[in-house]
């Protein structure tokens, strides 16, 4: 929903927010839906805090039922016994404390000693609450650090002397930040850049507080809840994967085919090519980060190509996966480049200048997300000084999780367009896997890969026959129970390494093994991956004596793909429903012939 993208109305969004939700339900209805559970616990009013989440979330797909602490309840309600939290069972904590739960402010009076003692203590009071957390509920906590204090009693002096509440804010929010960097499932909220970036004077206005005990303005909830979804929707899988982008008046100024490469404005001679410079260094540290960048132009190749080339540019055509530059429909190109990846429409971010072009693609397309790129009035192009700043509010691409398979994957997604070429070149399609000379390792999980583990169980929806979503601490339970079977697969070729593409959990019961999860990233689609899973399952089944595999698909709107996925691996269909669910199952025989035959494992 457009109005629930920056930039957004706020005073809308709070006044219209039943009907706005009551919109989105509609348009979800048959819609697969990620469900999760989250406990708000606050040191402040709550209410409306949750009522504007529950908006940004539905719009990303992600339905939430809330459990809300008593106000000013939160330590007590994570430190104590607690039935009715225990029994909601969060797959999620959200602490919602503020500068006003800081309780052991510095004086004048105190010595540097006496400082350290206060910081301590209030830094004890939170982390025994999260590890506490941690040890009961096993689930991510998502935390606010600390914004400025509204008033400064030494004027500037505050932020380097250890008696100011600048200064004691900011060791405070490091504390919290090194907590961070060693707690894989503990998440910060950074409100003290969201306040900032707000209005430190219109965040922090007492009067919220001492009328509502609101520790923000309540006009600030939307651009808080927006900001806080961001997290809890990355932590759901839903993060956008790529960017495809138009080029003329987007990564330039000027129009290439019309001016040529050598009057397009990009660069420090003017300052309009620089905020276009400062733009592409923008997109390219995205690349850095595995976001897949891809190009989509109405324009010849060649001019495309020497526009992508200009000296003073520093985006080059090997930083794109896919450049699409023809006089296609841009709809139509941005559905070839999902196709060529591997991966949803739903997945890619189209960046286009044009009102025209974006309006095409937002009705043809409408999986897509297509920001606006036009002022509030909708009167006059945003100049691209501005488009940084929209992309980046979005969230598109948060981060909550970064392993040694985000860092290469437009490498492996340059790959994969390598070995698309190449089976161009063969008759056979045996023989082209063969050619690719793939080696796969198959194991039981292990403690380096169950960030990836969980982020593929989150993130994977055409290859999931079950499509269960599993925290990385739910995932750690199961690897270490011997009741499951666990196996994850990576796979390597003479392109490159895919990292790991395959996840099977199943859980033994009486002789028999049921697959709870069976998943495999899109970008090693038909390459016999899944057979080479199956033969790991039959094997481990035969080790532990288990005779039979009972094999489950739940229907949703994306994974239709798999829906005669046990079939095709000898399995017996034992029933179905109306919805299009299924119960299969295989007798595993007394010799078994492996299925896999062009992977090495």
């Amino acid at each position: 929903m457009q109005e629930l993208e920056y930039p957004f109305d706020s005073d809308h969004i709070l006044k219209k927010s039943k009907k706005i939700l009551r919109q989105l339900r509609e348009e979800m209805t048959g819609m697969s839906l990620v469900h999760k559970k989250v406990a708000v616990l606050g040191g402040s009013t709550t209410h409306d805090i949750i009522r504007i989440l529950e908006l940004f979330l539905l719009n990303e797909g992600v339905e939430v039922s809330f459990y809300e602490a008593d106000y000013g309840n939160y330590w007590q309600e994570a430190m104590f016994d607690n039935p009715k939290l225990q029994d909601f069972a969060p797959d999620i904590i959200y602490i919602h404390t503020s500068g006003r739960n800081i309780t052991a402010w510095p004086s004048p009076a105190n010595t540097g000693e006496q400082v350290e003692e206060l910081l301590t203590r209030q830094y004890n009071h939170f982390t025994v609450m999260w590890d506490r957390l941690q040890e009961t509920y096993h689930c991510p906590i998502i935390q606010n650090n600390f914004e400025y204090p509204y008033f400064r009693l030494m004027g500037n002096r505050e932020a380097g002397d250890i008696h100011g509440r600048v200064y004691f804010t900011n060791r405070l929010n490091m504390m919290f930040a090194n907590y961070a960097l060693t707690h894989e499932n503990f998440h910060l909220h950074d409100i003290n850049y969201l306040s900032a970036a707000y209005g430190l004077d219109h965040w922090a206005d007492p009067f919220y507080w001492h009328m509502y005990k609101y520790a923000l303005n309540i006009k600030a909830i939307p651009d808080f809840a927006f900001n806080l979804a961001h997290i809890i929707k990355s932590l759901c899988g839903r993060n956008k994967k790529g960017l495809v982008l138009d080029l003329d008046n987007t990564l330039w100024g000027g129009v290439v085919g019309d001016d040529g490469p050598e009057q397009l404005e990009i660069g420090p001679e003017t300052s309009m090519g620089q905020v276009y410079g400062e733009f592409q260094r923008y997109i390219q540290y995205h690349k850095q980060l595995g976001i897949i960048l891809t190009v989509n132009s109405k324009n010849d190749p060649e001019n495309a190509l020497a526009g992508l080339n200009h000296p003073d540019g520093c985006l080059r055509p090997d930083d794109f996966v896919v450049i699409k530059a023809n006089w296609e429909a841009k709809s139509a190109n941005l559905l070839a480049i999902a196709e060529e990846l591997g991966v949803l429409p739903e997945s890619l971010v189209f960046v286009d200048d044009n009102p025209a072009e974006r309006e095409i693609v937002r009705r043809q397309v409408p999986e897509a997300t297509v920001p606006e790129m036009t002022p509030d009035s909708g009167t006059k192009e945003r100049t691209p000084d501005q488009y940084i700043r929209i992309l980046d509010k979005n969230g598109y691409f948060e981060v909550t999780g970064w392993s040694e398979d985000d860092q290469k994957r437009n490498e492996m997604y340059q790959a994969n367009v390598i070995r698309q070429r190449q089976e161009a070149q063969f008759e056979d399609y045996q023989d082209y896997l063969l050619s690719l000379e793939m080696k796969a390792t198959i194991k039981a999980f292990e403690p380096v890969y169950l960030a990836r583990i969980a982020q593929l169980t989150n993130k994977s929806n055409q290859f999931n026959l079950t499509t269960m979503r599993l925290s990385q601490n739910e995932i750690e339970g199961m690897a270490a129970d011997d009741r499951y079977v666990t196996l994850y697969g990576k796979l390597v070729d003479k392109f490159g390494d895919n990292g790991v593409v395959s996840v099977v959990i199943g859980h033994k019961e009486e002789g028999v093994l049921h697959l709870r999860l069976w998943l495999m990233s899109c970008r090693v689609l038909k390459r016999d991956m899944e057979y080479a899973m199956m033969d790991a399952v039959v094997a481990k089944c035969q080790e532990e004596g288990v005779s039979v595999i009972r094999g489950y698909y739940y229907k949703t709107a994306k994974n239709s793909m798999v829906r005669d996925f046990y079939q095709q691996m000898g399995f017996v269909k034992m029933t179905g429903d109306q919805e299009g669910n299924t119960t299969w199952e295989f007798i595993i025989p007394p010799v078994y012939e492996r299925k896999n035959k062009t992977i090495t494992v």
